[in-house]
């Protein structure tokens, strides 16, 4: 149960840490904190936003094989805004390789399948902002569909 503010509101419906605070605050949430601690969250860290970085890198295309030094960035980014970086993978494929072969019939539903994946996390974790890096045709649709009706703090690049 979260606590009311002022003006009647849940206090997850307001300020920075909207949706984190729901899975870091309270006794009933030790063990989530013990999690977070487990990948190296210090006792401050539970009260910055915790954004979400989602990787779409991979070594099967050379559109996305730079895809982790850019999240890698983001990271640095995020904590030099006082936030909590949480870094995290998602699938990419290559239509350019599959072209031609039983395979291409998994292309165009791989952007579902990323948007899902992205979808998931987010929602599982109530990260407070996500950065969605994506580097071709298939996996930018799934890095920028799965937010819409999401009204968390959100970026998507292309590189």
């Amino acid at each position: 149960m979260t606590a009311k503010t002022q003006s009647g509101e849940s206090g997850h419906r307001r300020g920075h840490r909207r949706y984190s605070k729901l899975v870091t605050e309270t006794n009933a949430r030790a063990a989530s904190r013990g999690m977070l601690y487990g990948v190296g969250f210090k006792k401050a860290d539970f009260q910055k936003s915790q954004v979400g970085i989602a990787s779409t890198w991979g070594t099967i295309t050379p559109c996305n094989m730079h895809i982790n030094d850019l999240a890698e960035h983001a990271a640095r980014g995020v904590r030099k805004a006082k936030g909590m970086p949480l870094t995290f993978g998602t699938i990419t494929v290559s239509d350019g390789i599959s072209m031609g072969t039983e395979g291409m019939k998994y292309s165009l539903v791989s952007r579902e399948v990323i948007a899902d994946s992205i979808e998931t996390v987010v929602g599982c974790q109530s990260y407070d902002g996500i950065v969605t890096i994506g580097g071709c045709d298939k996996n930018m649709p799934g890095c920028t569909s799965w937010n819409t009706q999401w009204s968390g703090c959100r970026y998507c690049f292309y590189i």
